[in-house]
């Protein structure tokens, strides 16, 4: 069983992807053009964002979204210790400096205490990272920022459908990020990402930096090639082919979300109480009403990469939801931290597996994988 899978949807919206993938090639612009500009607005209007910006990547939209707030060479960007890379490799690639703070140890975002500790008079900005099933304390974390002059960033590249209050994901500070990675709760199929913001300068801003730089209209225009060039910007530009995809797959995404907290349930419920799980997914209580969306469903256990060996055994994909924090990756080494410095980011990097988890799975696939689990800690069979 593997741990991602799209071909039973992929086959049941092939009809529509058809259709959408034949206007491509009847428009003959296969990059920024037509189906990406029926796309951001479809997206802006699902997620409640006045702009949507598509690009190539979730990572890219990060990186364009710091330079669009205005980083600067130096400035610092406080950034959980305990998310995926590009979290951070994006704040050094727009020319800043990640400091790592801490995270709460149940709902795995950002702690605003240890965030507070982290502020120095260089700092500009705030990084909320959005994790698998909900979001960060945005209060506390608004708090923060609002007591420091920080402007809020965030990386919500897993979090489409998490709402704060009523609020998308990337909609409470300047804006935030989606990622339409294949395995994410709304996947293309290869790399794709979208800005969302409600401040139509950044927006701007982000529109032009994706194309080169070049300010004025420029989706589905070809003349817009020689359109002003004010910033030194990129080839950030989403494909056609992934937005037509994707555009497809919006339709469904409201009952993907539904299949999504069943199929949560359903482990939930059956890896309850076998010894050796030490945590399953818990919704922390906030302030506000939120509501969960299930990207991946990540377990705490015991033996962790002894369990996942004898899963793939027998044939059950898993993935490793961080092995290594943020701040001893080789590649930040130069910050200065050490072992010991995040103790709650260091316990979930050694003990969390995200199990298969997507639409297309049925509830047997279920059954089957925790029965392996419990077999595992027990020795004995569901």
């Amino acid at each position: 069983m593997p741990f991602f899978s799209q071909a039973k949807t992929f086959e049941e919206l092939w009809p529509d992807i058809r259709s959408r993938l034949n206007d491509v090639v009847d428009d003959g612009k296969y990059s920024h053009g037509r189906q990406v500009a029926l796309f951001e607005a479809a997206l802006a209007r699902w997620t409640g964002a006045r702009y949507a910006v598509g690009v190539n990547s979730g990572t890219d939209a990060l990186v364009l979204l710091l330079r669009a707030c205005g980083l600067e060479p130096g400035d610092e960007v406080i950034v959980p210790a305990f998310t995926f890379v590009a979290s951070a490799s994006a704040v050094v690639l727009a020319g800043g400096r990640p400091v790592f703070a801490d995270i709460d140890p149940v709902g795995y975002g950002l702690d605003p205490r240890s965030a507070a500790r982290a502020v120095t008079p260089r700092t500009r900005m705030i990084m909320p990272v959005h994790l698998f099933h909900q979001m960060a304390d945005m209060s506390g974390l608004s708090v923060v920022a609002h007591r420091h002059g920080l402007t809020v960033v965030e990386d919500s590249a897993e979090a489409i459908g998490m709402r704060w209050g009523g609020v998308h994901a990337g909609l409470l500070g300047a804006g935030g990020v989606l990622s339409f990675f294949p395995t994410k709760t709304l996947g293309a199929i290869g790399d794709a990402g979208a800005v969302l913001t409600d401040d139509p300068e950044l927006a701007e801003r982000i529109s032009a930096l994706r194309h080169h730089g070049r300010y004025g209209r420029t989706l589905a225009h070809f003349p817009g090639i020689s359109n002003r060039t004010v910033d030194n910007g990129v080839n950030s530009k989403m494909d056609d082919i992934q937005a037509a995809v994707l555009l497809a797959k919006l339709t469904r995404l409201d009952q993907d979300i539904a299949r999504r907290a069943e199929l949560a349930a359903a482990y939930t419920q059956r890896l309850s109480g076998i010894p050796g799980v030490l945590r399953l997914p818990t919704l922390v209580p906030r302030d506000t009403d939120t509501n969960p969306v299930h990207y991946v469903y990540v377990i705490e256990a015991e033996h962790r990469d002894d369990l996942a060996g004898y899963l793939a055994e027998h044939g059950v994909g898993t993935e490793t939801y961080y092995p290594v924090p943020l701040h001893l990756q080789a590649c930040f080494a130069e910050l200065g931290y050490r072992r010991g410095d995040f103790p709650h980011a260091e316990a979930a990097c050694e003990r969390t597996l995200a199990l298969p988890f997507h639409p297309d799975l049925t509830i047997d696939d279920i059954d089957s994988v925790c029965g392996i689990v419990r077999r595992f800690f027990t020795g004995r069979p569901v």
